[in-house]
């Protein structure tokens, strides 16, 4: 997100989220909770994953026009344990999986990653 919207990454975390504001993008996770042996997205056990009320957040932010997810997990998550569950208007919006930002994900470079995630833009 730095490289995009051209900020230092080595900003506190709180100057990196008002940038982000700032740009328009809100930054949330899929799973409120879940139990995760390790720190690889694989090891989320489904059946513990407590999704974030989406339905409140995007009542709450109506501008919102498109919903990205970092990597697979986050997508798949959000169509199993949220999607249904939202008014037929926020199903509707613009929906898409980008290639996940993890230095775990190393089948994709950083360049490539970035050409991407230019689409949130």
């Amino acid at each position: 997100m730095a490289e995009l919207f051209g900020f230092d990454a080595g900003l506190a975390y709180d100057a990196r989220m008002a940038l982000l504001r700032e740009n328009g993008i809100a930054l949330w996770d899929v799973a409120h909770q879940c139990v995760r042996l390790g720190s690889m997205d694989h090891a989320i056990e489904i059946g513990s994953v407590v999704a974030n009320d989406f339905a409140s957040f995007l009542n709450t932010h109506p501008q919102i026009r498109a919903i990205f997810f970092n990597g697979r997990k986050a997508g798949e998550l959000f169509h199993r344990l949220v999607l249904t569950k939202l008014p037929q208007s926020a199903q509707q919006i613009h929906q898409q999986v980008l290639p996940s930002t993890s230095p775990a994900h190393a089948t994709m470079n950083f360049s490539d990653k970035c050409v991407a995630w230019r689409k949130i833009k």
